[in-house]
């Protein structure tokens, strides 16, 4: 018996209980040598093509492994316990989920979990190391394929697997306009489209449109706020949670965000954030490396952040991001307090701009100057603090955490030149702040820089004395 609608969606199902919307059943059906998708966040693109998987696998006419690239070990797991799930709906005899240790060309080992079919073929699903690719025929999943940091050389190193047969399928949402899945989709589009590239585009209306919220509540626990929204309700609603404009229209809309004017594009920052899962807020008060701090100091209209880092063999780990909003300077300082008091705290920068030198006085009355210093905020010091960030995102020597705000502060602060050269850091002002995240990291590197290996002891210089005994 087919079920019943449970929430208030008004683009009702023929069958709730089928398995695909009809974008998922386009994409599953098409069999074009390389496909391609741009699609909205969260709308069941991976578990779509999880069970086209399944479905080639068992074919008796099945020869050639599938190999899958996920985003990181978790969500490979993850890809695969959902192939195991389609292949007991589907009934079909498949092995236990195994875990196998495979070697790139270099030598280098990486985990692949498998599944390995009947009809002897098996789907391997990994972490998107490109080089794992490599030497493996067969179909090729790239999933999350704009969010890899090389994803030119992902690319280039699974495309030939497909020679002798299977299919490439690219799966992403965007990241950045000057991002190499966007130039695949524009060279699909508007250059003629030499790859031959099935392109396929979703977005959150398009999805809504096509029965996605009554599909979503009829899988949501009862009393989820969601299944008393309409599609536009929901839609307007996952717009509200967004950090910003920018960040709705790239993670839902598939208009990838201009990176002209970015001081750090997507390209430049991506492969610095914690993978999903990995945990980096440490004990704290018993780090291995020296503590650096930085402050960017708010109070009403702006956001106060405390950006803490830690310095092992000259990489930078964020352990704490203390996001405090409209609290009174004295319940700040309760906050930071502690932070400094930590015996491996090297050296902390606080914006000492306007209302912030108060803030930062105090701190360097308590603390010492060799350990606080106050900063203020000009075109020059923000010069100063913004390159070295940049260099810190460019080399790969900074990790930070994988969150909407901090992707949409790190990609809000613009580089504008004015008249005579004079280079500006400008930020839009919204709900989330003014890019406080940005200049609180960009302080607390600043902190590692000025502070890093310096002695604030000056020493003193003692004369032989002349006398004669």
């Amino acid at each position: 018996m087919a079920k019943k609608l449970t929430g208030k969606a008004k683009r009702a199902l023929e069958n709730l209980d089928a398995l695909m919307l009809p974008y998922q059943a386009a994409w599953v059906r098409d069999r074009s040598r390389i496909k391609l998708v741009e699609k909205s966040r969260q709308i069941g693109f991976s578990w779509a093509t999880a069970y086209d998987l399944v479905r080639q696998a068992v074919l008796e006419s099945a020869r050639l492994d599938t190999w899958v690239s996920s985003r990181d070990e978790l969500q490979a797991r993850l890809f695969l316990e959902d192939c195991k799930k389609f292949g007991d709906i589907l009934e079909i005899a498949a092995s236990a989920l195994g875990e196998g240790i495979y070697k790139d060309d270099g030598g280098k080992p990486y985990t692949s979990f498998d599944l390995k079919f009947r009809s002897g073929a098996t789907i391997h699903s990994m972490s998107s190391n490109p080089d794992a690719q490599a030497g493996k025929r067969g179909t090729r999943v790239l999933d999350e394929f704009a969010l890899h940091p090389d994803p030119v050389k992902l690319y280039a190193i699974a495309y030939p697997g497909i020679t002798w047969g299977g299919q490439m399928a690219i799966i992403s949402t965007h990241r950045g306009a000057d991002n190499f899945f966007n130039k695949l989709v524009q060279e699909a589009k508007f250059n003629g489209n030499p790859k031959k590239i099935s392109l396929h585009r979703v977005t959150l209306e398009d999805a809504l449109n096509q029965g996605f919220l009554a599909k979503l509540q009829s899988k949501l626990a009862e009393g989820d706020p969601r299944l008393d929204m309409d599609e536009q309700e929901y839609f307007d609603d996952v717009k509200s949670k967004c950090a910003d404009e920018e960040s709705f229209l790239q993670e839902y809309m598939c208009i990838p965000a201009d990176d002209a004017s970015v001081f750090i594009s997507a390209d430049v920052s991506e492969g610095c954030f914690y993978r999903f899962g990995e945990v980096w807020e440490t004990d704290i008060e018993n780090c291995a490396g020296d503590l650096y701090i930085g402050v960017d100091v708010g109070r009403d209209n702006d956001l106060t952040v405390v950006w803490v880092l830690e310095k092992l063999a000259g990489m930078l780990f964020t352990r704490r991001v203390e996001i405090l909003r409209k609290m009174p300077f004295s319940a700040q300082e309760a906050v930071l307090y502690p932070l400094l008091s930590l015996p491996k705290m090297r050296r902390c920068c606080i914006d000492q701009t306007g209302l912030g030198r108060q803030f930062a006085e105090r701190a360097q009355e308590r603390f010492g100057k060799y350990r606080v210093e106050g900063v203020q905020f000009t075109a020059q010091s923000k010069e100063r603090m913004a390159y070295p960030l940049r260099a810190k995102f460019e080399d790969k020597t900074i990790r930070i955490p994988d969150t909407s705000e901090i992707r949409a502060d790190i990609r809000g602060v613009k580089k504008t030149v004015g008249a005579g050269g004079a280079i500006r850091f400008d930020a839009a002002r919204n709900e989330n702040g003014h890019c406080d995240r940005f200049w609180a990291l960009a302080l607390s590197v600043e902190a590692a820089g000025s502070g890093g290996g310096q002695s604030y002891i000056q020493p003193v210089r003692l004369e032989l004395s002349r006398r004669f005994f």
